[in-house]
């Protein structure tokens, strides 16, 4: 059986996958748990859930960029489980796109260093290997240079500060990269960008072994189950948050004793 083309995967598939394996392995809630809305989420799924979440929004965005671009989405590559978030083709180059989720955070670049809320990541460094590793693929495929420019997509966050530009890679907002990537002046002509889209379409560019065939509408339905059940626990918790606050102020109001509503609310 052939292998099924990259176009065909969805968003975040490998993310996913590991997102539900991981989550199998979290500790189920008990009923005060699900009660209270606690997540279901362990401490090992939730980054992979928060990964998937990411590589979803960018491919939104991306999805816009319109027809003589190739979006390709959770390419697997090498024999192992890694993968590149995001790969796009067209008259304005290639380009790897390394999604991260860092919604809500702090996030400062200088040259090559990456901090998130103060803590240093390795995006930049990845970025690059992810990029360089394409290259050569392409390069294989179409027996031909390819360059492939890093980019990072930043989904929402706090803030972005570029203190310093990285000398290769790209750092950007999941909100500026459709704008950048459509600035780009032309640089391949048609007939080579038809054979980079056509090479990087076929999983054997990407890797020797053939690829598991996953069942990606399957992998969706599993991953929006999951996704309702964290939603449904946030709000949840939202109820609560409103709910606790208001009733201590009705207690305190109808002259409940203070000391009790010590003990009740003191966490």
């Amino acid at each position: 059986m052939p292998d099924q083309l990259l176009s065909d995967r969805i968003p975040g598939q490998s993310v996913m996958v590991q997102a539900l394996m991981t989550h199998r392995l979290d500790p189920p809630r008990t009923f005060l748990g699900r009660l209270l809305g606690a997540s279901p989420l362990g401490k090992d799924s939730g980054p992979w859930y928060q990964g998937a979440l990411g590589e979803i929004s960018v491919a939104g965005r991306l999805a816009t960029l319109g027809p003589g671009w190739t979006v390709l989405h959770s390419v697997p590559v090498g024999n192992g489980s890694s993968d590149i978030d995001h790969i796009i083709i067209g008259p304005g180059g290639v380009f790897t796109i390394n999604t991260k989720n860092h919604a809500s955070q702090p996030v400062w670049v200088a040259g090559r260093t990456f901090m998130v809320a103060g803590q240093k990541k390795r995006h930049i460094p990845n970025a690059l290997y992810e990029a360089g590793r394409a290259s050569q693929l392409l390069t294989r495929a179409v027996n031909g240079p390819v360059r492939v420019r890093p980019l990072i997509a930043v989904v929402n966050p706090k803030s972005l500060t570029i203190k310093e530009a990285p000398s290769e890679a790209i750092v950007l907002t999941d909100a500026q990269l459709v704008r950048w990537l459509r600035s780009r002046p032309p640089v391949l002509g048609p007939d080579m960008l038809a054979r980079l889209q056509m090479a990087a379409m076929q999983p054997r560019t990407w890797r020797q072994r053939p690829l598991d065939q996953e069942d990606a509408l399957a992998v969706w339905k599993d991953f929006e189950s999951l996704r309702l059940m964290v939603e449904q626990a946030r709000k949840r918790r939202a109820i609560w948050a409103l709910a606790v606050p208001a009733a201590a102020l009705v207690a305190v109001s109808s002259g409940f004793p203070g000391y009790i509503l010590q003990v009740l609310f003191q966490r």
